[in-house]
């Protein structure tokens, strides 16, 4: 039920983040994500705080900024879609740097990208502290639908191999002569994908086949059961509820 291997977002450590159960991870996460989701985007003060405590956690998973920093590339169309609001919002404009912005696309794009940049600092730390296994190990542990999880699982398992494939594929294109130079070459690409997905088609064919023939039936079997004391739910919730008091400030 485990993978052999690690992930790229993953951080191998032991520090007292990296020890706690994946399931109370996972909870901690959602309720800081639910938290800062529900913060008015009026209260500073109160995002400041939240980055404070994502910082926090960093230093004590001894996860450095670079690590995080470059994983945040995966924002940069959410940030993109957040600076075209005030350019084409509409009601009350004002003047910045000289230009006419809207205000309440202003409002807009700090909303967004405040709140979108912390669930992704959170997500990242959730990422470079907890193995990929770990994280469905603890997805199923919170009683996730069975078949979703399984579906992640062999995701996670079979990604290298399709990327290997595709490797395959790319080097051989080339040792024939083939450059991807523009639009015309799209035909040939065309075809590798479709190869590509008639392999990995077969390839899960097979898979499931041999499944069955071991005694599949459904769920797969869990090698280690994890669990999670009450000490552990209680330095993993620290996160959020430190957040919702933040929250619960700010209303005042």
């Amino acid at each position: 039920m485990g993978a052999g291997h690690h992930h790229q977002l993953y951080r191998p450590g032991d520090s007292p983040v990296h020890r706690l159960p994946p399931h109370c991870k996972l909870v901690a996460v959602l309720a800081f994500a639910v938290v800062v989701v529900a913060t008015p985007r009026e209260s500073f003060w109160a995002f400041g705080c939240y980055a404070l405590l994502l910082a926090a956690v960093a230093v004590v998973a001894r996860v450095p900024l670079g690590h995080v920093a470059r994983r945040m590339v995966i924002e940069v169309p959410f940030v993109a879609f957040a600076v075209a609001i005030p350019f084409i919002g509409m009601g009350e404009r004002t003047e910045v740097l000289g230009l006419s912005l809207s205000v309440q696309g202003l409002w807009a794009a700090w909303n967004i990208l405040a709140k979108a940049s912390l669930g992704v600092v959170a997500s990242i730390l959730l990422a470079a502290t907890t193995e990929p296994r770990m994280i469905l190990l603890g997805a199923q542990r919170l009683r996730l639908p069975s078949l979703l999880v399984q579906i992640a699982m062999f995701m996670l398992r079979y990604l290298d191999v399709i990327m290997e494939e595709m490797r395959r594929m790319r080097v051989a294109r080339e040792s024939r002569g083939f450059v991807a130079r523009d639009v015309r070459q799209i035909p040939v690409i065309a075809r590798s994908a479709g190869a590509l997905f008639i392999r990995s088609y077969e390839r899960g064919e097979r898979v499931h086949l041999a499944m069955l023939s071991r005694g599949y039936n459904g769920s797969l079997p869990v090698i280690h059961e994890i669990s999670g004391s009450g000490r552990q739910w209680v330095v993993a919730l620290a996160l959020p509820v430190t957040a919702l008091a933040v929250l619960g400030a700010s209303w005042w």
